[in-house]
């Protein structure tokens, strides 16, 4: 099996919430090996992995590795685990506080190791936030940590992208997990220009697209209908198109959202800048939830996540789905070799 990106070198996986699906669509993702997934460590408690197979009845042993550069050998015959500094014992469905500590260690040495180049990317499988900010975490999300972890002034870039959808789909909300009202004041024509700017010099490095095609979208029904139906689009949404354009990027619109998402439509662009979070989530996810994938553009290291939540819900089931973590961690690996290949 070889290994993904030119460097050779495996994808950092971290835990997520220990409480939520995480550790079972890891396991399961392992299953998954001789489908394309490429080779990854996950950063959690071994242990806790083997009881988990156990329970679950899944066929996956597991082997603890003190270091990513095992993960080639190891992964034919077992899922590599990074151990963490303390064992992790969670009770499936019941997020912890006291688990916070083990969540932001294993995104912290994910970080580290693929900004040391011992790994390709960073993969993350779902926090639980309230359980996380009970323990102290600081940031909003996973994507403001990163950007922390990161550093130099990162400007983070969430996009969702499906490649299983034919024309391929991928959205970039520029305002993001704000109310539908605090979305409206904060969009500008900076924020716009800013935004997509760091979309075009994603797809190019990390996508492989020479020119990238950039579709924007209005915020007013119909795109403001010239002005009857509100006046963003030619105040704010058309001078960012203007300058983005100048800049040399193949951008246009701004565009009704209610028809920038069929099939007809997708085929003219590579990526929709979209100016809310539901404009932009709605579609993808409707058209393929279990292959979507959250994608952090923006920092100098990839990373890549599943588009679903911790899913307490169902943790004690067994029944989760691994189809978007294999998803990222496909892309991931993908992202790796592209921005790999890409001049500086």
């Amino acid at each position: 099996m070889t290994p993904p990106g030119a460097s050779g070198k495996p994808l950092a996986l971290t835990m997520g919430e220990p409480a939520g699906i995480g550790g079972e669509i890891s396991l399961k993702a392992w299953l998954s090996r001789d489908e394309g997934v490429p080779p990854f460590f996950l950063i959690d408690d071994p242990e806790r992995m083997r009881r988990l197979a156990r329970r679950l009845s899944l066929a996956v042993p597991v082997e603890a590795v003190d270091d990513p550069d095992e993960t080639e050998e190891v992964f034919s015959r077992a899922l590599p685990v990074l151990s963490l500094d303390t064992p992790v014992e969670a009770t499936l469905g019941e997020a912890d506080p006291a688990h916070a500590r083990a969540v932001i260690s294993a995104v912290e040495t994910a970080v580290g190791l693929t900004r040391e180049s011992r790994a390709a990317a960073v993969v993350t499988n779902p926090i639980n936030k309230k359980a996380l900010y009970q323990g102290g975490f600081r940031f909003p999300g996973h994507t403001e940590f990163l950007a922390s972890l990161a550093g130099g002034g990162a400007r983070p870039v969430m996009m969702l992208a499906s490649s299983r959808l034919r024309p391929p789909l991928r959205v970039v909300p520029v305002t993001v997990h704000v109310s539908l009202a605090k979305a409206v004041q904060a969009i500008s024509s900076d924020l716009i220009v800013e935004t997509g700017t760091v979309t075009a010099r994603a797809l190019q490095r990390e996508f492989g697209i020479e020119k990238p095609r950039i579709a924007v979208s209005g915020l007013n029904p119909h795109a403001g209908e010239g002005g009857a139906l509100g006046s963003e689009e030619m105040e704010i949404v058309a001078p960012a198109i203007v300058q983005l354009r100048q800049k040399g990027l193949n951008v246009w619109g701004p565009v009704s959202a209610d028809t920038l998402f069929t099939e007809g439509g997708r085929r003219n662009y590579d990526a929709a800048l979209c100016m809310t979070h539901d404009q932009a989530l709605i579609p993808i996810k409707a058209l393929d939830f279990e292959g979507a994938v959250n994608v952090t553009l923006g920092l100098p290291f990839i990373r890549t996540s599943p588009d679903h939540g911790t899913a307490l819900d169902i943790a004690n089931a067994g029944g989760a789905s691994e189809a978007s973590l294999v998803a990222a961690l496909k892309m991931a690996a993908h992202m790796a070799e592209q921005r790999a290949l890409a001049p500086a």
